[in-house]
């Protein structure tokens, strides 16, 4: 009986186990993929000028306002395309404020991404000229607006992948004297690392900039969102081209569901496959011809899916690729390449094109015609090579201290691009460090005002400093004098103080110091006047305090600043221990005052008790004689 009911008690048991077992599996594996998925992707949309944050239809996009990361002027937008955002207002940068203007935008994480900037138009009467200027992501000029963009769609807009190393990103316009730069708004949207990667490296010193990107066959423009794409793609903008040419090809599409497309690193939207452009008979070449700039390397993105119902195996459909008359690609038969019918096939190469035309061609071998899906091209950029940062946080600071004027902008990267470095900032490129270098600055008679700071000495490689001609006050900083490369230091026609530091005396490779016309003072350290000797030109006229060398009155005994201070201090002591003295003088001779004025109250009753007791004593001594002569006449007494 026991072993029965032993028995059943197991089966029971073992049945639970056997019941509970799938559901404990399937809740582990879903704690195990949770906690492997990737996280979502960095996006951060800008809605230019807008004071409050901005959804838009259909996709309820929310757009960020636009707060503290830049300057300009926010207005009223009008959009020059159906395809821009629709937001209503953007932020212009009149050329007053300085030919360069940044979005400076912190805390994004490090990593690759797609950034788009969206161009506007001022909402406002008479006002129907497009801006041009330059932009630049990171340093690195991407693209220059040229005449007639508005019109266009895919124009309407610039596109780049970059690399973010330092957690920001700057994003800067420079005018180019044809109207003031208008911003409709800003996307910085993260792409996987290895997203449009053209070789084995990462490619982290190249930028993409988006040259176009066609939907063969029907449709319409349309971004990724709109086709349900993989956000990790970067949410692209697709044109579409219906016809390479006229009567030469013809459109095909489908229903059918796409294998293999939205695969990492890309994450094609499979959309993007079920339309095709396709050959005919009696013009069977595929060929997509645009205008590019010259002498420029391109990346070129090709996308192919077997979708033409005539097609069903591998031999049926191959065609070679030949760019500019170049075979890039022998015997692509898609079909085999991509292993299956309606599977995403995508072919990418770079080239380097001398003229001013791209030519794409399919050109059939085995069947009539080509075919192809979707076509990408890309500019490939170096990416410039930043100043030193160090370097540039001592400018901004001179920036602040000496009130640079707005109109000089002083905005984003000194050096780079190198289209457009600051106005009054030499720069140098320096191998050892593989970055730029300021080695000039040429701000004379620019109004500047205030001080200048120790900061300066940040500028190691600084060869020529030029700050004549302003009403910069205070003294010369010590620290000036440990720019060793210095050759020119002219600080003449300012309102400096105090005396010259010896410091500047070790500047041996100056060439040229002038200093006239400010209210320095004391002794010209003798390094300097020694270094008259070597040919060099020294100015020190106009300053009535200065001295020690031919040209200048004779100096009198002259004390060094740490004897100075030591005379200070010893005068001040000094001072406090007459101080001291005197109050101690003061209180003595009140104490004597005050004792001589309770003795002279006190002298009447003094007297008083004088008399008083000599009175008393006179009588003591009278009572004593009576006494003694009584007892001599009575005589002794006797006694029975």
């Amino acid at each position: 009986m026991r072993v029965a009911c032993f028995t059943a008690k197991t089966m029971l048991r073992f049945i639970l186990r056997l019941l509970l077992l799938p559901w404990l599996l399937l809740l582990l594996s879903s704690v195990f993929s949770s906690a492997s998925a990737k996280p979502a992707p960095f996006a951060m949309r800008i809605s230019c000028g807008a004071r409050q944050n901005v959804h838009t239809k259909p996709t309820n996009t929310l757009w960020f306002k636009d707060f503290a990361y830049t300057g300009g002027i926010p207005f009223n937008a009008t959009r020059p395309s159906y395809i821009s955002p629709p937001l209503q207002s953007l932020r212009y940068f009149p050329l007053s404020e300085g030919p360069e203007n940044c979005y400076i935008i912190n805390r994004v994480p490090r990593g690759h991404y797609s950034v788009r900037i969206f161009f506007g138009l001022l909402a406002q009467q008479n006002y129907d000229s497009e801006p041009l200027f330059d932009i630049s992501v990171e340093g690195t000029q991407v693209t220059s607006l040229k005449s007639g963009w508005s019109s266009h769609d895919d124009e309407t807009f610039a596109e780049a992948l970059v690399f973010l190393k330092d957690s920001s990103v700057s994003i800067c316009f420079h005018s180019t004297g044809h109207g003031d730069p208008a911003i409709l708004s800003l996307e910085i949207l993260q792409v996987d690392d290895k997203a449009y990667q053209l070789s084995q490296q990462s490619g982290q010193g190249i930028i993409l900039r988006t040259v176009t990107r066609l939907s063969c066959g029907t449709g319409k423009p349309k971004f990724d969102v709109d086709y349900g794409g993989d956000h990790w793609g970067g949410d692209r903008f697709w044109n579409y081209i219906k016809t390479f040419g006229q009567s030469t090809d013809t459109a095909r599409s489908t229903e059918a569901s796409i294998k293999q497309a939205s695969n990492p690193p890309n994450f094609y939207p499979a959309a993007l496959y079920k339309n095709a452009i396709v050959g005919t008979s009696s013009q069977p070449d595929l060929e997509y011809t645009m205008d590019v700039d010259p002498n420029r390397n391109y990346s070129i993105w090709l996308h192919f899916a077997e979708i033409d119902s005539t097609v069903t195996g591998v031999g049926q459909r191959v065609f070679d690729i030949l760019i500019n008359g170049d075979t890039a690609f022998q015997d692509v038969d898609v079909i085999k390449m991509s292993g299956d019918r309606y599977a995403a096939l995508v072919l990418n190469t770079t080239i380097a094109v001398s003229g001013r035309t791209l030519a794409i061609t399919l050109r059939p071998k085995e069947g009539d015609h080509a075919i192809i899906n979707a076509i990408e091209i890309f500019e490939v950029i170096m990416a410039e090579l930043k100043t030193v940062p160090e370097e540039v946080k001592a400018l901004q600071t001179l920036k602040k201290t000496l009130g640079l004027p707005v109109r000089l902008g002083w905005n984003g990267d000194p050096c780079v691009p190198q289209q457009h470095p600051w106005s009054g900032a030499d720069c140098q490129f320096d191998r050892t460090s593989s970055k730029w270098v300021i080695d000039g600055l040429g701000l004379d008679n620019q109004g500047l005002k205030g001080f200048l700071p120790d900061g300066i000495s940040k500028l190691h490689h600084l060869q020529s400093l030029n700050l004549s001609g302003n009403n910069i006050h205070g003294t010369i900083p010590y620290s000036l004098g440990t720019i060793t490369s210095l050759e020119v230091l002219d600080l003449s026609l300012n309102s400096f103080n105090g005396s010259i530091p010896e410091s500047l005396g070790q500047l041996t490779s100056l060439q040229r110091l002038n200093l006239n016309s400010n209210s320095l003072s004391g002794r010209v350290p003798a390094a300097l006047g020694g270094r008259l000797l070597h040919r060099a030109s020294f100015n020190f006229t106009d300053n009535h305090g200065l001295c020690g060398i031919p040209g200048l009155p004779t100096c009198g005994p002259h004390l060094t600043a740490a004897a100075k201070i030591g005379i200070a201090f010893g005068a001040l002591l000094l001072f406090l221990l007459l101080v001291i003295c005197s109050i101690c003088c003061w209180k003595r001779r009140q104490n004597i005052l005050r004792t001589q004025q309770l003795a002279a109250r006190e002298a009447p009753y003094a007297k008083a008790r004088t008399h008083l007791s000599q009175n008393i004593q006179m009588n003591r001594q009278h009572n004593h004689h009576a006494q003694s002569r009584t007892a001599a006449e009575t005589g002794p007494i006797l006694l029975s």
